[in-house]
């Protein structure tokens, strides 16, 4: 069998002019997503996620170095997406690093990839963000995250959120709980604030511009009147401060399944909720809103009001 992933990049450029290479590439892999569940995030599991837990971890032993062996590169080798989004030759490497891992340990199993689409089945699904901050990686800048997740039947049951440059990790499994590590600590599990007032609530709202294109700026504007403290932080790092109890919301727009499969189990495992901007538990309405959990509804009314 012939393996899609195995063409590097040639999903993006559709017949482009790359911009290091200057050669064009063939049209292969449309928009593909994951299948949705008719089940809720909290819907309950009752299988043993543990061996699956210890391989999503050594896959993200294996992305971060991947990842980390380019980064701040002189001569990294950056390439234009058709929709003008940025991939670099890490990114490529780094997904290619994790399917070859589940090939030899999980040949059963599918993968749902940024970088290369879905291959196999369904029913297990690792969905993977490579290098999840590709803007930020390329600058050198090291807010970036590897994103690791397994969605059994559509729901995502185990993330991992790495962060290499920064010596950071989270991860979570159904049923086990949340966790994060610091460099030369032990792992400790974490939990979502307490706070039961959106007067007191901390608040990332990503980027300005996804509200906009969506046609929410009164939305927007009407959260940062309504919170204690808003900020754009962006990315996976805000959703992880919820997880630990430091902001209260987190939402946006024009994310895919790979953005945020991983973060859909950290954030519940931590006593969060996770669901689309219009409440829905879903990773593919191109929308996420996380919140603590006890103030979901209060945003949900706040920002869905006339």
């Amino acid at each position: 069998m012939v393996r899609a992933w195995a063409n590097e990049g040639q999903r993006y450029h559709l017949g482009r002019v790359t911009r290091k290479s200057r050669q064009p590439t063939q049209d292969i892999l449309d928009d593909v997503t994951s299948p949705t569940s008719p089940a809720g995030f909290d819907a309950p599991f009752n299988g043993d996620l543990s061996a699956d837990l210890e391989l999503a971890l050594r896959l993200a032993d294996a992305a971060d170095a991947a990842s980390m062996a380019r980064f701040d590169a002189a001569d990294l080798d950056v390439q234009v997406k058709p929709d003008t989004s940025h991939v670099t030759e890490a990114d490529l490497a780094t997904e290619r690093v994790i399917r070859s891992m589940l090939e030899a340990e999980r040949p059963d199993d599918g993968v749902f990839g940024e970088e290369f689409g879905v291959t196999g089945s369904t029913t297990r699904q690792w969905i993977i963000d490579p290098i999840d901050g590709t803007a930020n990686y390329l600058k050198g800048i090291p807010m970036w995250t590897v994103l690791i997740a397994l969605a059994i039947d559509g729901v995502p049951r185990i993330g991992v959120a790495s962060q290499p440059a920064l010596g950071r990790r989270w991860w979570a499994a159904a049923g086990q709980g949340a966790w994060t590590n610091t460099p030369d600590a032990a792992p400790r599990r974490i939990t979502v604030s307490s706070v039961d007032t959106i007067e007191a609530a901390s608040a990332s709202f990503q980027s300005i511009s996804q509200w906009d294109e969506v046609g929410k700026l009164d939305e927007v504007v009407r959260l940062s009147r309504a919170v204690w403290r808003d900020r754009g932080y962006g990315d996976t790092w805000p959703y992880m401060l919820l997880a630990e109890g430091r902001l209260e919301f987190v939402a946006e727009f024009g994310v895919k399944e790979y953005d945020i499969a991983a973060l859909v189990p950290i954030v519940t495992e931590a006593g969060g909720r996770f669901t689309s901007f219009d409440g829905r538990d879903s990773i593919a309405d191109r929308s996420s809103l996380a919140t603590n959990g006890i103030l979901h509804e209060s945003f949900l009314s706040l920002l869905h009001s006339s």
